[in-house]
């Protein structure tokens, strides 16, 4: 269990802190609700360009990481399509350091047509060598568009095309900016060795008086239902075939979730996994096969993909998939396999709770779905799954109609 308090501020800012005397350390973590997902469809990427144009210092801080440096700490972010995650890991006795650089940049990010070229060049080789000139790097673009028509899923975080980061001008930048980064729009939580009477007062101090920022409301495009297979085939300069079906899933905050995560995990974490045993290990089919879900707000996806043998074709490959799926579909998973997967599940989250950070993103994560408390209803709610409800979830999104295929040959 994770033991927090929380208030939030007359500007909207919601504040959580998860007090922890075994450590001499602090996270400070803000999470800003802005991701992929908000962006227009001809101005995709801004959501990633921010993630490094914060750093770039405000009016009154010119460089972020030298003053957190100076108080002996270290910071990072990371962007999805739903969110935008910034932290600070520092020695909690420093952690005002914090407070002052991150109300700083979302009070009065600076704005200088210097700092927004140098980020925008930055995103555009990351682009290029990421996603243009690595092996496979176009597969989120081309699965990401193949299986969402109308949701903004359908482009990648990256962006689109690289042409709209490149055409980002200042103007757009700052209506982006001044809409999603404001106190209304984010979760601040501390973890660490911290007292909540002491961070309501380091919380009022530095951002209280930042401006709430316009509520606004979320309308997005929702995607409709999947009536028909999809299949793209694409050749490129790649070392060997490769075959990845996404099917499409519940949303995070859906109670399937659960049922499909830990089917996701039968189906292929570790080598006993079912996919990775029957046709890496037993039929030799593959060189490696995964899959993984995207997780998102909205519904997402459940991704299988693997790197296919000499001699072997897509259609084999597709239908050995198949078969695998038809498995859960067919017959429940074992009360053996089910405890096992079960008892993993509890392990890694208990393992991720050991982490002070972890706790800190957990908190803002579950807080953005709805209720901070989340994090702590987790191991319960897989426990609950039972045998029938995977096999109920597995027959709704195993369907050959929910699938969207990508062939990938190489040109080798």
């Amino acid at each position: 269990m994770i033991s927090f308090n929380q208030f939030t501020l007359k500007n909207g800012l919601k504040v959580i802190v998860h007090e922890d005397a075994t450590t001499a350390m602090a996270a400070v973590n803000i999470l800003y609700k802005v991701g992929s997902r908000d962006e227009d469809a001809e101005q995709t990427g801004f959501a990633h360009l921010f993630e490094h144009f914060m750093f770039e210092g405000s009016a009154n801080i010119p460089e972020f990481d030298t003053p957190l440096q100076n108080a002996s700490g270290e910071n990072n972010a990371f962007t999805s399509n739903d969110i935008t995650n910034y932290y600070d890991i520092l020695p909690a006795n420093n952690i005002e350091t914090a407070f002052w650089l991150e109300s700083d940049r979302m009070l009065s990010l600076a704005f200088e047509d210097e700092s927004l070229n140098t980020q925008k060049n930055v995103v555009m080789e990351e682009f290029k060598e990421h996603y243009i000139n690595q092996p496979y790097g176009d597969v989120w673009h081309k699965m990401s568009a193949l299986a969402y028509k109308v949701h903004p899923y359908q482009w990648p975080v990256i962006g689109k095309e690289l042409s709209h980061v490149e055409k980002v001008q200042m103007q757009s930048a700052k209506d982006f900016f001044f809409k999603y980064y404001r106190p209304n729009n984010a979760v601040l939580v501390v973890a660490g060795n911290v007292k909540t009477d002491d961070i309501k007062v380091l919380a009022e101090k530095w951002f209280g008086e930042i401006p709430s920022g316009e509520a606004f409301t979320r309308n997005l495009p929702q995607e409709p239902e999947q009536t028909e297979a999809r299949l793209l085939e694409v050749k490129a300069e790649v070392p060997v075939d490769s075959i990845y079906i996404a099917y499409k899933m519940c949303e995070r905050n859906h109670p399937d979730y659960y049922a499909i995560d830990l089917l996701r995990d039968i189906l292929s974490t570790g080598d006993s996994s079912r996919l990775y045993h029957q046709l890496v290990k037993e039929r030799k089919l593959f060189s490696s096969v995964s899959a993984y879900t995207t997780e998102t707000i909205d519904n997402g996806l459940l991704m299988v993909e693997a790197k296919l043998n000499k001699g072997v074709t897509m259609q084999e490959a597709q239908a050995a998939i198949e078969e695998v799926l038809q498995q859960v579909i067919d017959a429940q998973v074992s009360e053996e396999e089910l405890v096992k997967v079960k008892n993993k599940m509890e392990s890694y989250l208990a393992f991720g709770e050991t982490n002070i950070l972890n706790r800190a993103m957990n908190l803002a994560y579950f807080e953005m779905l709805g209720d901070a408390n989340g994090v702590n209803q987790e191991i319960a709610k897989y426990n609950a799954v039972s045998a029938e409800q995977m096999q109920r979830v597995a027959r709704e999104v195993f369907q050959k109609k929910n699938s969207n295929t990508i062939y990938y040959f190489s040109n080798n």
